[in-house]
């Protein structure tokens, strides 16, 4: 696991170990990419926060250009396929994207079932109607399908392969989770279980990356998860809540059981979905070799 020693002579940048190229794209992508990040969650404290879902969608879209852009270049200078970094354009919205929306919707579903059979969740009555109703369901649609494809693509494109190529699949995996996690501590409202649980879900995400080849599953779910916790139930995420919601819920009782001010992903019972996701994500995709 030669991170960072000189390589046999190999094409363009790939004459580079791991980690030099690794360290080279972070310092050219993320200077950007932090003054846009801390933009979007300025002025955001312990108290619930509300975003607008054109401008989420438009401020995302910045973002996942730079991120776009750069890994492109990259694979201009390591004679790679951009596609080759998770999201083969083949795959655009295809099969693995809907069946990781349906797992993304399921599992959100359970997850507020679980909450509201343990006495800390109501799901409440219609919030939004007619046109407005139509029009948000668009709008938060195409601004989770953004944040999607940015945060997968950040976290677990460019940099999961190559840092994987230094250190192996899982410890790669498990590092970059744990950024993921530690980013969302950024949020407005959210608490150090809500970190840790954005984590497993990031090395979940990670986990069907493996498992499928491409990261169009973990897009679809990652959108779908998104979309239905803030538009469909209306329940914060880390801390935001969605205006134009369907729902309008109730969270009482515990904050274990509820999350508080994060919403479901800061509950206990996150843990207990995602240990079942990653038991049937095996058996529903099984390895038929390991992962190159």
């Amino acid at each position: 696991m030669n991170l960072w020693l000189a390589t046999q002579p190999a094409p363009g940048l790939r004459r580079l170990r791991a980690g030099w190229r690794l360290a080279l794209f972070l310092l050219i992508l993320i200077a950007p990419v932090l003054m846009l990040l801390a933009g979007r969650h300025a002025g955001a404290g312990n108290a619930t926060t509300v975003l607008r879902p054109l401008a989420t969608a438009a401020n995302e879209a910045v973002l996942l250009g730079w991120v776009a852009l750069i890994t492109w270049l990259f694979s201009m200078l390591e004679r790679q396929a951009m596609g080759s970094y998770g999201l083969p354009w083949r795959g655009a919205l295809g099969r693995q994207f809907w069946a990781g929306a349906l797992w993304g919707a399921v599992a959100l579903t359970v997850l507020l079932l679980l909450m509201a059979a343990s006495g800390g969740f109501g799901f409440g009555g219609i919030a939004t109607r007619g046109e407005t109703l139509a029009r948000y369901g668009l709008e938060w649609a195409l601004a989770f399908l953004v944040v999607g494809l940015f945060e997968e693509f950040s976290f677990r494109g460019y940099a999961l392969v190559t840092l994987r190529e230094g250190i192996g699949f899982w410890p790669a995996a498990i590092l970059l989770s744990m950024a993921f996690g530690a980013v969302h501590l950024g949020n407005g409202g959210e608490t150090y279980m809500g970190g840790l649980s954005a984590g497993l879900i990031g090395l979940f995400f990670c986990f069907t990356w493996q498992r499928t080849g491409t990261l169009w599953f973990a897009v679809g779910m990652h959108a779908a998860w998104d979309y239905c916790e803030s538009f469909v139930y209306g329940v914060p995420d880390s801390g935001t809540l969605a205006p134009g919601r369907l729902l309008a819920p109730h969270l009482h009782g515990s904050r274990w059981l509820t999350g508080g001010s994060v919403g479901p992903e800061g509950s206990v019972w996150v843990l207990v979905v995602l240990g079942l996701l990653f038991l049937l994500f095996d058996r529903r995709y099984p390895a038929a070799s390991p992962h190159p």
